[in-house]
């Protein structure tokens, strides 16, 4: 048996069992809850008068300040020990990537701590998103082109 061998089958031994239904349930419900927060603004905003369009950006300019707030708060990073993955999935956790950078380099001022870094982790989460909306509209744009 190898070092390598060995070691596995000791970190195997050693590591903590997840309870991975446990985890899965939280996401479940706390993911879900937050969508259903979504919909009940998204139906309080075409109460109060505003178009289809116009509710589902409000729901998302709220959630997003909701979220960030509860970045900034210490709420939110509790909530995601919970429930994982639940809380970054919704766009709650976009918010949250951009959020959190920025609050911890806050210390290296606002140039070089929070405007340099606040997109460490949303970054490529924007570059990559945007790469492949040009791609995927340019391939549209050729399908409807020789249809």
């Amino acid at each position: 048996m190898t070092d390598k061998q060995a070691y596995l089958q000791y970190v195997n031994r050693r590591a903590a069992r997840s309870p991975v239904l446990r985890n899965c349930a939280a996401a479940f419900w706390v993911g879900g809850s937050i969508c259903l927060g979504g919909q009940l603004l998204r139906a309080l905003y075409r109460a109060l008068g505003a178009s289809p369009d116009a509710a589902g950006t409000l729901v998302s300019i709220t959630l997003v300040f909701f979220s960030a707030l509860a970045t900034g708060l210490g709420i939110f990073d509790t909530i995601a020990r919970y429930a994982g993955a639940g809380t970054l999935l919704p766009i709650t956790g976009f918010a949250n990537a951009v959020v959190s950078p920025a609050i911890d380099t806050k210390s290296e001022g606002f140039v070089l701590g929070v405007g340099a870094k606040i997109f460490t982790v949303a970054g490529p989460v924007l570059l990559y998103g945007t790469a492949a909306s040009v791609l995927y509209g340019l391939i549209y744009w050729v399908y409807v082109l020789f249809s």
